[in-house]
């Protein structure tokens, strides 16, 4: 990897930083080197030829790319828009990364499995997404292994924070609207805190960071899929039932159980979202917080 920005001074290059992880990665990577962020007025991934134009001008040692197409339903009947922002941007960038010699971050999602396995997903599981939001994802998988560049490629899951759109804020809308709420409680999973993604993603760059002086090949040989959501697991409704807990005490409205059947969307969910941290703690030596454990953070922040 080479340095890059001013002097001997690392750049990372932040994209989609208006972003729920985004805005929080500006944040968490700072003091690590020289962090430029962009949002999609300054870096419009469906703008092809400006990603390819953006990586050529800043030479950045990192490229940590949040951005993506993540409004699952809609993705359903814009499928052409989806996979720019999903597969061919992070294609581009990855070419990019490869020519400058710069490593690439790359978020991804659980709904590239189709949710059937009885346990948690290993990252060499085969995929098979039941939705275009998650084939696009898949795809962008794929050209960034293909592309020949350094790159951790980290699948997450349910990401919720403070800002944008999320389950999180939705709950704390409706709850505070109506008296009842009915919640999927029969797809399994674990909501992960978009401060929780940018604070061990921040702990990644600084392994690499330290490490570059001495090993050329520390990104080299770390290159792959990890798995990076929350540990522990819940259901949909789970998760509603310990947001009203913590955020509304006696005030929550009534939480009911009800199975995916009951609530049709466009777009498919797997049941089972689980996935294992091993791989990320095999290599990194860092473990993601509980879901419950950050849900109180961020709620209580």
């Amino acid at each position: 990897m080479r340095e890059g920005g001013m002097g001997k001074e690392p750049m990372i290059l932040v994209t989609g930083v208006n972003g729920q992880v985004g805005y929080e990665l500006l944040c968490a990577l700072q003091g690590l080197g020289r962090v430029v962020g962009l949002d999609r007025a300054a870096l419009d991934l469906s703008n092809l030829d400006r990603v390819r134009e953006v990586v050529r001008e800043l030479k950045p040692s990192i490229i940590v790319n949040p951005a993506a197409y993540t409004a699952v339903d809609k993705a359903e009947t814009d499928e052409a828009a989806a996979r720019r922002l999903n597969a061919e941007a992070p294609a581009v960038m990855a070419e990019e990364a490869a020519r400058c010699g710069a490593a690439l971050i790359h978020y991804s999602t659980d709904y590239v499995f189709d949710g059937t396995k009885d346990g948690a997903y290993v990252e060499d599981d085969a995929t098979n997404p039941q939705n275009v939001y998650g084939l696009t994802k898949l795809e962008g998988e794929q050209a960034i292994a293909a592309s020949g560049c350094d790159y951790l490629t980290l699948r997450t899951s349910w990401v919720y924070g403070r800002r944008g759109k999320n389950f999180l804020l939705t709950m704390l809308k409706l709850g505070a609207e109506r008296p009842e709420l009915r919640v999927v409680a029969d797809q399994i999973g674990a909501p992960t805190w978009s401060n929780s993604i940018a604070t061990v993603t921040a702990h990644i760059v600084a392994q690499g960071l330290a490490a570059q002086g001495g090993d050329t090949n520390w990104w080299r040989e770390r290159s792959g899929v990890y798995h990076f959501s929350a540990a522990g697991e819940t259901s949909w409704y789970g998760f509603a039932s310990a947001i009203f807990d913590i955020a509304m005490g006696e005030k929550a409205p009534k939480v009911l159980p009800i199975p995916a059947s009951e609530y049709p969307v466009p777009a498919k969910r797997p049941a089972n979202s689980r996935m294992s941290l091993d791989k990320l703690a095999e290599v990194f030596g860092l473990q993601m917080p509980d879901w419950s454990d950050a849900l109180r953070l961020c709620l209580r922040a």
